[in-house]
């Protein structure tokens, strides 16, 4: 699951196909603050800008190049904000 500042959409998406990863379903406008650090998403006077979330499944080989990648975008834009969490998959059909 990844977690963004919706300025990250187009880099996000080139980043998965560059590295096969092509199923995934996108949420364009979500609300919510970091953690830790940011600024806020709440799409208000105040707080305007807005994140947004993709859902990938991802082969476990896949996995630590892909969020290298996305840690290193947060990096160079902390306040901007981006998360990714990784779960176990089980099963799929």
């Amino acid at each position: 699951m990844i977690t963004f500042d919706q300025a990250f959409y187009e880099r996000i998406i080139e980043i998965l196909d560059r590295r096969n990863c092509r199923g995934f379903s996108y949420w364009q406008q979500l609300q919510g603050r970091g953690s830790k650090t940011g600024e806020p998403h709440y799409g208000s006077h105040a707080w305007p800008s807005m994140c947004s979330a993709i859902m990938t499944v991802v082969d476990d080989a896949k996995v630590d190049a892909l969020l290298e990648e996305l840690h290193a975008i947060d990096v160079e834009t902390e306040m901007l904000g981006l998360r990714a969490f990784v779960w176990n998959i089980e099963k799929t059909i």
